[in-house]
Parts: C-alpha cells; sequence; structure tokens
C-alpha cells in the first residue's frame, strides 16, 4: 500500500508528535509499505512570517526524523516545495471544490477561535492538503480522529474531479485511523501542543527534559499524605514510557502516601531520556552534516517529483490544460 503522510514545520517536535504520529510512520515503514513523508512548508506559511524560523525548523524536523529512524532508502522523504505542481493541483482542485465545503472546515473554525488570523491560506488549507495526498496516488493516510474529515474533503473533491471529466485521473485515499493512537497530555493536562507551549521536547537535553517535566501541573496534595492517581497528568505520561507493572507499583506508592509528585515526575524525565537518548545523539550528528541532511531531503524531493508529475500528466490531460515544456 502506498501511504501519505505530513508534518507541518511550525515548531519543535515534541513527544505528542512522536505517539501520536512518527511511531506510527516507523511501524508502517518497518511493514514494507510505500511511505512517503513530507515536511510541509508551504502549509506553514498560513502563520508563520519569520524566514530564517521555517528555515531552521524544516531542517530540526527532517533531523529529527532521521534520527528516530526514517529512513531515505526505505521511505521517499522529502520537502513540500520541492514538488511545486502540488500547488498547480491545488488550483485545479479549488476550481472544483464548493465554498460550502470549505465553510464545514472544523479546523479553520478552531484557529479562527483561537485567534489565527482567518487569511485565505488558512481557508484554503483542506485543498492544497486534498493535493499533497492525492498527487502521490496515495491509498491510506494515517490520521487522528480529529484530522478524519480532512480526508473526507479530499475524497470528495477527488470524485469530483473524476467525475467532471469523466476520468479515473485520481486515486481516492482511505482514511488509515489507528486505534492505539495516544492522546498525549501536556504539562498543563490539556492536549500537547505547541499552540499551548505546554509540550516536552523530544531534542531537548537530559537537563531541559527534567526541568519541563518538574513543571507539570499537579494539585498540592504533600508529600506525605495519599494521592490519587485517576487523572493525574504524570501517571498518564508514565503510561507511554513505561510497563504496567510500574504503572502499579508508582499508583500503590500514590495511595500510601510517602511518595511525592516530584519522584513521578523524576521517573518520567528518566524514562523519557531513556527512549530518546540514543535518537538525541544521532540528532547531535545530523547537526554537523547540514549538507548531507540537505541531500537526503532533494534526492526524496526527485523521487515525489516522478510520481507527482505522472499524476499531473493525467490531471492536464483529463481537463485539457496544454502545457509546451
Amino acid at each position: 500500500m502506498r501511504i501519505l503522510s505530513g508534518i507541518q514545520p511550525s515548531g519543535r517536535l515534541h513527544i505528542g508528535n512522536y505517539f501520536g504520529a512518527i511511531r506510527q510512520y516507523l511501524k508502517l515503514q518497518a511493514e514494507g509499505h510505500q511511505c512517503f513523508y513530507f515536511i510541509a512548508n508551504y502549509h506553514a506559511l498560513t502563520s508563520m512570517t519569520d524566514k530564517a524560523a521555517l528555515e531552521e525548523i524544516t531542517l530540526h524536523v527532517a533531523r529529527t526524523y532521521l534520527a528516530l529512524g526514517i529512513d531515505p532508502e526505505k521511505s521517499t522523504f522529502f520537502v513540500q516545495s520541492d514538488v511545486p505542481s502540488v500547488t498547480e493541483l491545488c488550483w485545479i482542485l479549488n476550481c472544483h471544490c464548493p465554498v460550502s465545503l470549505m465553510e464545514k472546515a472544523t479546523s479553520y473554525k478552531d484557529k479562527v477561535a483561537r485567534g489565527l488570523a482567518p487569511n485565505m491560506g488558512l481557508f484554503d488549507y483542506p485543498v492544497l492538503q486534498a493535493a499533497d495526498i492525492v498527487i502521490y496516488d496515495a491509498d491510506l493516510v494515517p490520521v487522528g480522529q480529529d484530522q478524519k474529515q480532512h480526508i473526507e474533503m479530499t475524497r470528495d473533491m477527488a470524485a469530483k474531479f473524476n467525475r467532471a471529466f469523466n476520468a479515473e485521473a485520481l486515486v481516492i485515499p482511505e482514511p488509515h485511523i489507528v486505534p492505539e493512537v495516544a492522546v498525549v497530555p501536556g504539562i498543563d493536562g490539556q492536549k500537547m501542543s505547541k499552540s499551548y507551549d505546554n509540550t516536552i521536547e523530544i531534542m531537548a537535553t537530559a537537563k531541559q527534559t527534567k526541568k519541563r517535566c518538574a513543571k507539570i501541573v499537579t494539585d498540592s496534595t504533600p508529600l506525605e499524605d495519599p494521592k490519587d492517581p485517576t487523572g493525574c497528568n504524570v501517571i498518564a505520561l508514565l503510561k507511554l514510557f513505561t510497563s504496567d507493572e510500574e504503572i502499579a507499583e508508582i499508583e500503590a506508592s500514590y495511595r500510601a502516601g510517602g511518595y511525592g509528585y516530584g519522584h513521578a515526575k523524576g521517573r518520567l524525565a528518566e524514562l523519557i531520556n531513556e527512549q530518546f537518548g540514543a535518537a538525541r545523539e544521532r540528532y547531535a550528528e545530523l547537526e554537523q552534516r547540514s549538507d548531507d541532511v540537505r541531500d537526503m531531503l532533494r534526492d526524496g524531493g526527485r523521487k515525489a517529483r516522478e510520481v507527482a508529475e505522472a499524476t499531473m500528466g493525467r490531471v492536464r490531460e483529463a481537463c485539457g490544460i496544454i502545457t509546451n515544456r
């Protein structure tokens, strides 16, 4: 199966990104699927105007994916802007996308409600996302339940195009909802998100990780008193990193008293540092090999363009677009 997924370079990657997406990408890669993973820097322009920050975060995401195990020999890994024809396809899909469909997008409404300026790029985000998917003939798109609507929109747009021109130019993708995807709480108890500044970074130092874990919000129960592990943010995060047996021991210590939240936070920091220690070493090496990272992305972009141009050939022929190249 051909798998397609992208990530917007809007900030440094955190453990929510790992458990919510990257872990599944590595699994799909290991299973031998044709995986296309890209860094969606065009999408980032809807909210980012800092040139240097966009360049740096794009490379940060690339280094992080590579350090965690995305293999350019097994997956096509690239930057969205290395396939400029995706914006051409976005325009063509726009010409067949009802405005009413975009007005139904819950993600647009949510972002505007959080204070993002309602620009046309943000409004049109699902159409560019649809182009990202169908230009690579993707069969499956791994998404969380909250992103399922965008895949349904993609299916609607691709089917509408095919019907309009009586052609099978675009593959209709299916959402790949992974049931075991964890909703990772941030240090404030909300869903971990760069938007809420409540993240624990994957590639932070051990000291930075310990400091960040110490800021996880808990109640004010004294160390010596019993504590209820139910609904505790620290316990919820610990469950991502350790065994059921250790969780049971920590919960028993909570209830017995004499075990403080600080102990649990310290253990969480240890486990995070253990989990990502080797990847952090690889990341540091990749920081010294920027040219190699760019070469890997460039090669992935070349592979992606070959697939995209084959799709665009069908699309242009279907709708009568003449090119003299």
